[in-house]
């Protein structure tokens, strides 16, 4: 959809008869909106309102352009500290950090395919030990955690104290997946964000806001990273 002149979107239209109102969301995977549309709705009211949110839909898809390529050359983040992908093809054992690089064999064209299950797999090791620590300090135990691939969410916790995390989540600072998932324990407690969720969030991480605006700034590139 052409939103301006120099504003070419695809859109990805979701109608919903749950919904109870119009929103959208910018899907990493597709570098495309999303718009979930209720009943009742016509299509010139949902074009309207995505031309009044070209903005927010520009700087949110300008974002994902500076996304981290899993390319050799480039520079990813691994628990927020940059690491600069080094090719060495006929060297053996996958992928493998050394100081600041992370060094990837084999063929050029398997590389981005080794480093996001390199990642997937650093992610089940750091992100479950993260929140063993944290549950055992709140005394919120989950019943499992799962790590997960998802194009608009850090997290997510059950009804059966399930928590879900993102790999992705890996690549981010101390700091914000310290905050994320405190945020989903929390969840353990009170399956909502009303004011009582937030003061149990604060109690256990003092990272909240500044994770909040890094996530603002930051997260939809690491949704993007491939």
């Amino acid at each position: 959809m052409q939103l301006a002149p120099d504003c070419h979107v695809p859109v990805i239209w979701k109608p919903s008869s749950r919904a109870r109102r119009l929103s959208l969301r910018i899907d990493p995977r597709r570098q495309a909106v999303s718009v979930t549309l209720p009943s009742g709705l016509s299509a010139a009211q949902a074009v309207q309102f995505l031309k009044i949110q070209i903005h927010w839909i520009t700087k949110r898809l300008t974002a994902l352009q500076q996304a981290p390529a899993f390319l050799p050359g480039r520079t990813i983040p691994i628990e927020g500290k940059p690491h600069t992908i080094v090719h060495h093809p006929t060297a053996r054992g996958g992928v493998w950090i050394e100081a600041d690089q992370i060094c990837v064999s084999g063929a050029e064209e398997f590389i981005s395919r080794r480093i996001t299950d390199f990642l997937k797999n650093h992610a089940r090791q750091i992100l479950g030990q993260e929140l063993r620590a944290q549950a055992q300090t709140s005394g919120l135990r989950p019943t499992r955690l799962d790590i997960r691939d998802t194009s608009s969410r850090w997290g997510s916790c059950s009804s059966s104290g399930r928590i879900m995390l993102s790999w992705r989540l890996v690549m981010a600072p101390t700091a914000v997946r310290h905050y994320l998932i405190a945020h989903e324990l929390a969840h353990l407690r009170h399956m909502n964000h009303a004011p009582a969720f937030w003061q149990l969030v604060d109690q256990l991480t003092p990272h909240r806001h500044h994770a909040e605006a890094w996530l603002k700034h930051h997260g939809s590139a690491l949704l993007g990273a491939h």
